[in-house]
C-alpha cells in the first residue's frame, strides 16, 4: 500500500472529522475501516445524530439551520445553554471527575465545531420529535439537545464519508490496523494492517486512533467491566473491540479514564446480540420517565424521573444488569402511551397490551402479585400537581423508595402497555490520555511522536455517566483537533 502522511484507525463520527481536518490542512489522508463497505460508519451509524453545544439563544441557530424559516424558528422555544451551564452538566453527571482541561476544550470548541461541520456540508434539523414537547403553543426543548443530523446518525455517517471522497480522502474496508509501527526513537512510521489479502504494512508520518471502545470485545468487558458483561447486548457495531486501544498500550501509551464503567441504556430484550443497521437506535426504549420501571418480581428499583432522560439514560442499563434475569420492563397507561417516542412503535418492540395490571403481568412474565403491590403502592404516593414533561415539575410520589421526582402520574388509566428491555451497552469510558492537541502521552506524560486520538477510545471525560449528545460532540471536537494536529506534525 502507498504511504500517506496521515492515516486514520475508524470511520465513525470522530475519525472522518479527523480525516476532513487533516485533509483540508493540506495532508494526503488514508482512512482504515475495519468493517465491510455495508456496515460502515462504527457507532455513529446506531446513533440518533444528536450533538450537545452551547448556544445563547436562537440566533446561534441561524447559521446552522441556513434552510429554516423565521416562522419555523419562532415556532421553537430553545431557551438558553451557555458553556458554563455544559460544564456543570459534565461536572455533575460524572461526580467531578471528568478532566478539566478536556471539558474545557469540549464545550469551548463545540459549537465553532458545530458551525465548521454546517460549512463542510453536513445538515442539521431541529430536533423535534424526539426532544420536545408542546406547551403553550411552541414546541419546548428539554434537556438542552436541539439539533440532529439530517437522516439521524447513518444520516451523518454517509454524509461524512461523502464529503470526504469530495475531499480526497481515500478510505480502505475491511482492513484493520494490527500494530503501530514505530523508530528507535519512539515516533509512528507506519502501521501493520491486515486487509483483505491479508497483512501489509503502509507507511505514514501521523496516526490518529478512532476506532472507537471495547463495548463488543466480551473478554474485554467481562475484564474491565466485571462479572455478567459478557452478557450484555451490544447496542451498535461488532467491529469496536478494543483494538485501536491495545495496540496504544503495545507501544507505552498511558491508559485513562474511568475503565470499569461504560454507557449502558434499556435495550429492548428480544434484540439480537449487536446492532442491527436496519433498525439503528430504534431497540433504544428513552420514554421510562413518563411511567414507571419493574423487575421480574414487580419491583422498582430506579428514580425514574430524577432528571430529564438525557441525563440518566446512560447509567441505567447498568441497573437493569443487576436486576433478576438482566430484564426490566416500562409500563405506561393510555395517559402517557400518546408520549412515546417512535421507537416504541417499531414492529420489532417487544411489548403487550392489557386492560388490567394482572393481564400485563402475566403478559410480560412478571410477578404478578409484586406487579400489582407496586402499582397500588405508587399510585397511593403520587402527589398533586400539573403534569409538564418539558420542564422539571416536581410532580413526584411521597413515601416509597425509590421514589419518583418528576412527572409522578397515577397508573389508572387502560389499557396499559408494557415494554420487556435488557442492558445495552453503547461504548466504554476508559481508554488513552491525551494532551491539549489531541497527541497520545506515555506513561511518563510525554506525547508519543505521531500519535493522536479522539472519539469513544479516549478516556477522562466520561465518568459514570454522560449528558446525551456528548458523545458525537466530543468525536467531532476532538476528531478535528486531532486530525489537525497530525497533518502539522507530518507535513509542518
Amino acid at each position: 500500500m502507498d504511504s500517506y502522511e496521515v492515516v486514520i484507525v475508524g470511520a465513525g463520527n470522530a475519525g472522518l472529522c479527523a480525516a476532513l481536518s487533516a485533509r483540508e490542512a493540506g495532508a494526503r489522508v488514508l482512512v482504515l475501516e475495519k468493517a465491510p463497505r455495508a456496515e460502515r460508519g462504527g457507532n455513529t451509524a446506531f446513533t440518533g445524530g444528536l450533538l450537545r453545544f452551547p448556544f445563547e439563544g436562537i440566533d446561534a441557530f441561524r447559521p446552522l439551520l441556513p434552510d429554516y424559516s423565521e416562522a419555523e424558528l419562532e415556532a421553537v422555544d430553545v431557551g438558553r445553554y451557555t458553556q458554563r451551564d455544559y460544564a456543570a452538566d459534565l461536572d455533575r453527571v460524572t461526580e467531578g471527575l471528568s478532566d478539566e482541561a478536556m471539558v474545557q476544550t469540549l464545550v469551548g470548541n463545540a459549537y465553532p465545531t458545530m458551525v465548521w461541520m454546517r460549512q463542510r456540508g453536513v445538515r442539521w434539523l431541529l430536533a423535534i420529535g424526539r426532544q420536545a414537547f408542546q406547551h403553550e403553543g411552541k414546541y419546548r426543548f428539554f434537556g438542552n439537545l436541539i439539533l440532529e443530523a439530517h437522516g439521524g446518525g447513518q444520516g451523518l455517517s454517509d454524509r461524512l464519508f461523502e464529503i470526504a471522497d469530495q475531499s480526497g480522502v481515500d478510505v480502505a474496508y475491511d482492513t484493520k490496523a494490527a500494530a503501530i509501527e514505530t523508530n528507535d526513537r519512539g515516533a509512528v512510521t507506519g502501521l501493520r494492517i491486515r486487509g483483505p489479502d491479508g497483512f501489509e504494512s503502509v507507511g505514514c508520518s501521523a496516526v490518529v486512533l478512532a476506532a472507537g471502545g471495547f463495548e463488543a470485545n466480551r473478554e474485554m468487558r467481562t475484564r474491565y467491566l466485571g462479572p455478567d458483561w459478557e452478557l450484555a447486548k451490544v447496542r451498535g457495531t461488532r467491529f469496536n473491540t478494543g483494538d485501536a486501544i491495545r495496540m496504544a498500550l503495545d507501544i507505552g501509551a498511558q491508559p485513562y479514564g474511568h475503565w470499569s464503567c461504560c454507557h449502558a441504556v434499556a435495550w429492548d430484550l428480544l434484540a439480537d446480540d449487536v446492532g442491527d443497521l436496519r433498525i439503528g437506535d430504534l431497540h433504544q426504549k428513552h420514554s421510562y420517565p413518563l411511567g414507571i420501571i419493574v423487575n421480574r418480581l414487580g419491583k422498582r428499583f430506579v428514580d425514574e424521573g430524577a432528571d430529564f432522560r438525557n441525563y440518566t439514560y446512560a447509567r441505567y442499563g447498568r441497573e437493569i444488569l443487576k436486576q433478576p434475569g438482566r430484564q426490566a420492563f416500562q409500563i405506561f397507561d393510555s395517559k402517557t402511551v400518546p408520549l412515546l417516542r417512535d421507537e416504541y412503535r417499531i414492529r420489532q418492540a417487544t411489548k403487550v397490551r392489557a386492560q388490567t395490571v394482572d393481564e400485563l403481568a402475566e403478559g410480560l412474565t412478571i410477578d404478578p402479585t409484586g406487579l400489582k403491590r407496586t402499582v397500588d403502592e405508587f399510585n397511593a404516593a403520587v402527589q398533586p400537581g400539573d403534569f409538564k414533561p418539558s420542564v422539571l415539575d416536581g410532580k413526584r410520589t411521597v413515601g416509597i423508595d425509590p421514589p419518583k421526582s418528576n412527572w409522578a402520574q397515577c397508573l389508572d388509566q387502560p389499557p396499559f402497555e408494557g415494554y420487556a428491555v435488557t442492558c445495552g451497552i453503547t461504548f466504554t469510558f476508559g481508554g488513552l490520555r491525551i494532551d491539549g492537541r489531541g497527541q497520545v502521552l506515555d506513561t511518563e506524560n510525554r506525547p508519543i511522536p505521531g500519535l493522536y486520538a479522539a472519539g469513544e477510545l479516549v478516556g477522562g471525560l466520561f465518568y459514570y455517566n454522560y449528558p446525551g449528545g456528548s458523545g458525537l460532540m466530543a468525536g467531532a471536537v476532538f476528531g478535528r483537533l486531532a486530525g489537525a494536529s497530525a497533518a502539522a506534525a507530518a507535513i509542518g
